[in-house]
């Protein structure tokens, strides 16, 4: 099996691999082929993502896990390994909603959906200030989740610790650990905003309003920031601006209060997963996201927005990465592939120093860090930047690329992951051992390619 220096190299799954409608296998030919051509390549297995919309879609405590159980035994059958995400949010890009009695609540009690200041809900996944309330027909969503995790372990037992080998815990929009800052940005290609604060929905202003008055300011818990920017303004006026606001006292008590209870979040979610599947012979992970625009400026607006207090001033990823240690887990890093040279210059982003400033939080509180790709269609120089990030000083156990679909396997892209692939082959495998791009992606490509509907988005 494929390994450098340790590094196991998987390859995502579609997203809609299980049809939202019936619970059966979508493109099941071409993931058949797609799996059998990853095997020969030498990849050690594949990602698997795995959603609460689709599962427990009708009622709460009706499963259905059909159609996964019948990919994992494909996946055993071709004798690779399997990574599987527990997707606790909505997708749209394929249309994976909620599930349909979660939707129904949050129709009659908004205030279970994250809120930003002009009221606007997003409903791809719950507010982690539920996370404890009896919210869902008198359960709480952790007591939802648990169930949904201890089904998922008992339906699976077959395969758990010998073809399931890794479980990610869900933790917030697209799986990951932090709110949901940025999802109104235009996709225009223009420059990033800062994000906005989502803290107005009504249990966060309950806990900003009972934080405050605990610290004597009671003032200070009738809302978020009023100067901060909205989603795509740049951060030059305001809350985030040099010596501004976020430099104050009020400005130093409201972020360790947002960035706080995003932690306390991801601690009792992890948690979960260790006590549930600690036994199960799997390693756990949670991911979280690389906010790189104007990393570059003083205040880090993105970072800050998302939930992670982290200034010129401040490490914010040393306490993230100690809470992923205390629940013996690992952490999953986006944006490997991304390099400074290829960001646009007016943003200040530099997703290059984010990650070594994440990874070095992480080699000293001894966490485990796998990698992801960010861009699906490919950036300038991708497979340059991955291997520059997988060697050297960073020790990673895990690189999982996204994703399997139609143009993975085209012809321009697939002899470039095939020779990726080679370059990460042990010394002592020789390139006449590797099959020949077009004899691993002929059938796949041809298959894929009659669906072009195969979804290409990151989980």
């Amino acid at each position: 099996m494929l390994q450098a220096n340790g590094l196991r190299l998987f390859v995502g799954l579609p997203l809609d691999a299980v049809s939202y409608a019936c619970n059966s296998i979508n493109h099941a030919r071409a993931i058949s082929a797609g799996l059998k051509a990853l095997k020969l390549l030498g990849v050690e297995g594949v990602e698997l993502p795995i959603w609460w919309g689709i599962v427990e879609k009708d009622a709460m405590g009706q499963y259905d896990w059909s159609g996964y159980l019948a990919i994992a035994e494909m996946v055993q059958k071709v004798g690779l390994k399997l990574h599987v995400s527990l997707c606790f949010h909505g997708s749209k890009k394929p249309n994976i909603p909620l599930p349909k009695w979660v939707s129904q609540i949050g129709e009659s009690q908004p205030s279970i959906f994250f809120t930003d200041r002009s009221g606007q809900h997003y409903k791809e996944c719950l507010s982690m200030a539920v996370d404890n309330l009896p919210v869902l027909d008198g359960k709480t969503p952790v007591q939802v989740y648990q169930s949904f995790c201890e089904s998922f372990k008992s339906s699976f037992s077959p395969f758990m610790g010998s073809t399931i080998t890794s479980i990610s815990m869900g933790l917030g929009p697209d799986g990951e650990l932090r709110y949901p800052s940025h999802h109104w940005l235009p996709s225009n290609g223009k420059t990033q905003g800062a994000g906005e604060f989502q803290c107005y929905d009504q249990n966060m202003l309950s806990f900003l309003k009972q934080h405050a008055e605990a610290s004597g300011n009671p003032l200070w818990g009738l809302g978020g920031p009023h100067d901060a920017p909205i989603y795509d303004q740049p951060p030059y006026n305001g809350f985030f601006n040099d010596g501004a606001s976020w430099e104050s006292t009020y400005g130093d008590f409201f972020l360790s209060w947002y960035s706080n209870q995003l932690i306390a979040h991801g601690d009792c979610l992890l948690s979960l997963a260790s006590s549930t599947f600690g036994d199960s012979g799997v390693a756990i992970y949670g991911k979280i996201p690389l906010m790189h625009s104007w990393y570059g400026t003083r205040s880090h607006p993105s970072e800050l927005t998302a939930g992670f207090y982290n200034t010129v001033n401040r490490d914010g990823y040393g306490p993230v990465a100690q809470m992923f240690a205390r629940n013996s887990c690992k952490i999953i890093l986006p944006g490997m592939d991304l390099s400074d040279a290829n960001q646009p210059k007016e943003n200040h982003s530099s997703p290059e120093l984010l990650l070594a400033q994440i990874m070095e939080a992480c080699k000293k509180h001894e966490v485990q860090v796998s990698g992801q790709n960010s861009s699906e269609s490919g950036v300038p120089g991708g497979f340059e930047q991955i291997k520059k990030n997988l060697s050297g000083d960073n020790v990673l156990d895990l690189f999982t690329y996204h994703r399997m679909g139609a143009s993975f396997f085209s012809p321009e892209h697939f002899p470039l992951f095939t020779e990726f692939v080679r370059s990460l082959k042990q010394p002592e495998l020789h390139s006449d051992d590797l099959p020949a791009e077009e004899e691993v992606g002929a059938e796949s490509a041809v298959v894929m390619s009659r669906d072009s509907t195969v979804s290409m988005q990151a989980a």
